[in-house]
């Protein structure tokens, strides 16, 4: 089992930054890919980054230039630097963790945070 805890949340104006942290614990046997997600009041989930364990990125074109994913192996914490936030932003954010159910198995198991909230208001 894997536990994801997020952190970092909270109020901010429009133009800000935050930074959220994601902390992960527990039977974590390799490197693994994570991501963030953010859902918003009435809306789908939704991926914003996603980041290899050898640190390849990808990014949700709506944030793409303002928001930065980043990961610490040797403390298995993955970042997410958000700057130039926009009401739009406004959301819960979400840590995830894709691992195979055993080591070298072929099944997967997605693991998720509890969510962290991100508001973007003046």
């Amino acid at each position: 089992q894997v536990q994801l805890v997020e952190s970092g949340g909270g109020l901010v104006q429009p133009g800000g930054s935050l930074k959220l942290s994601c902390a992960a614990s527990g039977n974590i046997f390799s490197i693994n890919a994570m991501g963030w997600y953010r859902q918003a009041p009435g809306k789908q989930r939704e991926l914003v980054a996603t980041i290899t364990g050898g640190g390849s990125t990808n990014y949700a074109d709506s944030v793409k230039g303002r928001f930065t994913i980043s990961r610490d192996n040797a403390k298995n914490t993955m970042f997410l630097q958000m700057n130039s936030l926009k009401s739009e932003d406004t959301a819960v954010y979400f840590c995830n963790l894709d691992q195979a159910i055993r080591p070298g198995s072929r099944y997967m198991r997605a693991y998720w945070g509890q969510g962290t909230q991100v508001t973007v208001s003046s």
